[in-house]
């Protein structure tokens, strides 16, 4: 044999010694991964990421995010202090057994329903907000995350932040709104579209009424159906801000929810999920035909104890505190930064208000369990919730900002509606 031949020769077998090495690597990778995955669902107790998010922090891409727990519940994890405790503060505060303010009563009907807190049950350092998915009881839900108010940073924000937030969407005190992400379901071609936060910030004066648009546009016609439902329920939240002057929202959003399946086809499903269900429903999980996960989430029922959910809201929130804070300080967030406020802020609990007569003759909404989510009612077409209360401070004035950024919205959806 030549040297030639045996410099080809051994270049070959290099060649096939690499080829074999990479696909070792890649199978031992694959099998970290696996792992990992496996690892981490044990962790979560059955819990898996939200499919369906639209905006927001991403469990798996940023340190805290959102998970869906397999009772069909939203799993929000607390951020870290002060933005955490505060939201569970206000939920707690609005959600309270002992609530008789009319104005958070009122307050409740724009929220999804709270059920307290949840932590995995081998990381008790990790406090979630235990809430309804107003989604899952449509079949192929259209979503759309619109933040609210001409401010996106709250009072308390250092100079840096709010430079920030200005220069992510210069418009918003003018527009009074942007749009954080949309999800849309196509008839015709049975798929989703979906366009995230740079598409909001991309939209002028001129063309946020086309932005909107797209979001009530199927593939074929613009759902003006939904459109009237969802300034019906802008109303309605604008009315509610319009008679309170003791809360002021920054960074807060509107979650709007229509069914993309035409209503035939819809109830069609609906009615024979209904059936299935009742045959062959897992264990544990309600048997009422609303609880499928058509909205494209996973559904994961396991017999196992999934995780610790805190019912009572009577115990000390300070406790929870102490819980969530220490688990940040072991280093759990230490690359994500914190918000730095002032000395003037005000973290203390809130005070409840009680009617200045002292009657409590408002009727009281109906009151839910902390356990478990209420067995679903039939589905509405269209769903506007109130969601991100991690900026929400006590006040004595009208909240101007967000009153002015819900006009501007009707005012746009109106003109989607004319057209």
């Amino acid at each position: 044999m030549t040297t030639q031949h045996q410099i080809v020769d051994s270049s070959l077998t290099l060649g096939q010694n690499q080829i074999v090495s990479c696909d070792s690597d890649r199978s031992a990778l694959e099998k970290e991964k696996r792992k990992s995955q496996d690892e981490s669902q044990k962790h979560l107790n059955g819990c898996v990421p939200l499919s369906h998010q639209v905006a927001g922090h991403k469990y798996g891409i940023d340190k805290v995010g959102i998970l869906q727990h397999p009772d069909g519940t939203v799993l929000k994890q607390l951020q870290p202090p002060p933005r955490g405790p505060r939201e569970l503060q206000f939920y707690s505060m609005v959600y309270d057994e002992h609530c008789c303010d009319p104005v958070l009563l009122d307050l409740q009907m724009y929220l999804p329903k709270y059920y307290g807190t949840w932590t995995p049950a081998d990381a008790p350092n990790d406090l979630y907000l235990k809430l309804d998915d107003v989604t899952r009881k449509f079949n192929k839900p259209c979503i759309m995350d619109v933040k609210i108010g001409q401010k996106s940073y709250d009072p308390y924000a250092l100079k840096e932040k709010k430079d920030q937030q200005i220069r992510k969407y210069p418009l918003m005190e003018e527009i009074g709104f942007l749009v954080l992400g949309m999800r849309i379901y196509l008839v015709n071609t049975d798929s989703y579209e979906t366009h995230d936060q740079h598409y909001g910030r991309g939209l002028i004066k001129e063309t946020i009424k086309d932005g909107l648009t797209k979001f009530f546009f199927n593939g074929n016609n613009v759902r003006k159906d939904a459109v009237t439902a969802s300034i019906q329920k802008v109303q309605k939240i604008l009315q509610w801000f319009e008679s309170q002057s003791q809360l002021h929202f920054y960074a807060s959003s509107l979650l709007f929810v229509y069914e993309g399946l035409p209503q035939q086809t819809a109830q069609m499903k609906r009615n024979a999920g209904s059936l299935a269900d009742v045959s062959a429903a897992p264990k544990g999980c309600h048997t009422d035909g609303e609880v499928l996960e058509y909205n494209n989430n996973v559904c994961v029922i396991g017999s196992m104890e999934n995780g610790r959910t805190v019912t009572s809201l009577g115990q000390s929130l300070s406790n929870m505190y102490a819980l969530h804070k220490k688990g940040c300080s072991q280093g759990h967030y230490n690359d994500v930064p914190l918000q730095i406020e002032t000395s003037e802020q005000d973290n203390s609990l809130w005070k409840r208000t009680t009617p200045p007569n002292g009657n409590d003759n408002k009727p009281q909404l109906e009151k839910e369990s902390h356990h478990m989510p209420a067995v679903m009612q039939r589905p509405n077409e269209v769903e506007v919730r109130m969601i991100d209360f991690a900026h929400v401070f006590p006040s004595n004035t009208k909240d101007e900002g967000y009153v002015y950024g819900l006009k501007n919205l009707l005012t746009v959806l109106q003109q989607i509606l004319n057209n």
